[in-house]
């Protein structure tokens, strides 16, 4: 008998490619089933009930979008008895601006459930005249006052000190000690209120500023004197939206100051409130004078609103109102 040799390495190679193949046309197939399933349902939802195939139409301007099944429209004008109140900087509603949301009810009708607010819209203008309220929403209006330290010889060069904005109902929004970019050679304690421990480890005058514009653009800014708290910043605020109560004849009158006179915070807030101000030893509070300030504004508020701010900031241009 003559003996037969098998190539034994053939026959491994030739199972290897056939279970290679049997792989790739299993993924195939795989593949394949996946596309119709996809095609399938694609068709399915086109022939749904009243789908049309087509995107849904561009919603006309000023229409309001339509929420889904378990949401509720919420105005700040009409507010549901079940929706939670939210907080604004005013406890006065605003009429010049208003924003609306969507809130997402959940529970039975029986349920008083938390609603929670899933998106918001931009401030829109609202068509209320400045009788109502200020042309301005509550939130939008900051007052602003500095103190200032001297730099320089016999401390001529004032220097931002101590910042405070508070809102238009008075609640504190700002509130630093600010280390001063030259030396400090004259405190004005008896003004400023301001002594050496109170700016160690204060807030370095770059870095506040920062911070305080931020607050500012594009507020209402009320302050008494104001174009010294912006020369201090080193900053020019809009004019048509800024408000100083050392310019507004109005004052005066309900204080029974002549018209064209630079009263001072002090003098205006007890003669309008009959409250004394920046009283004691201990100088002026920043706090203390932009609340006066902002009450001062509110005061008179709705005559502000309809005067030209142009008539108003010019109309003691030639008058000294560095008095505080």
């Amino acid at each position: 008998m003559s003996d037969v040799w098998i190539n034994a390495s053939s026959v491994s190679d030739n199972t290897t490619l056939t279970t290679q193949t049997q792989k790739k046309l299993k993924k195939k197939e795989k593949w394949k089933k996946y596309l119709e399933r996809k095609k399938n349902r694609k068709l399915q939802r086109t022939k749904a009930p009243g789908h049309s195939g087509s995107k849904p139409a561009p919603r006309p301007n000023g229409a309001k979008p339509t929420p889904p099944a378990n949401w509720a429209y919420v105005s700040p004008f009409q507010p549901s008895a079940s929706a939670d109140t939210v907080t604004n900087h005013s406890s006065k509603p605003s009429t010049s601006t208003h924003s609306s949301c969507f809130l997402a009810v959940s529970g039975t009708k029986g349920d008083d459930p938390k609603p929670q607010v899933k998106s918001q819209s931009s401030w829109l203008p609202s068509s209320a005249g400045p009788s109502a309220s200020s042309t301005f929403a509550p939130s939008k209006t900051l007052a602003i006052d500095c103190e200032m330290v001297g730099a320089g010889p016999k401390g001529h060069i004032s220097q931002l000190a101590r910042c405070s904005i508070v809102s238009y109902d008075g609640d504190v929004v700002y509130d630093k000690f600010i280390s001063p970019s030259m030396p400090v050679t004259d405190y004005r304690t008896r003004w400023s209120g301001i002594r050496r421990s109170d700016l160690t480890g204060a807030t370095p005058y770059a870095e506040a500023r920062k911070e305080i514009l931020k607050l500012l653009m594009g507020k209402v800014v009320v302050g008494h004197a104001i174009h010294n708290d912006f020369k201090v910043l080193g900053y020019a605020h809009p004019p048509a939206l800024t408000r100083d109560t050392s310019r507004f004849p109005l004052l005066n009158q309900k204080a029974g100051f002549p018209e064209n006179q630079a009263a001072s915070l002090k003098r205006l807030t007890k003669a309008i409130f009959n409250r004394d101000i920046q009283t004691g030893r201990r100088g002026h509070s920043s706090v203390e004078d932009a609340k006066a300030t902002m009450e001062l504004y509110r005061a008179v508020e709705v005559e502000w609103e309809r005067t030209p701010t142009s008539k108003t900031n010019n109309n003691r241009e030639n008058t000294d109102t560095t008095g505080r």
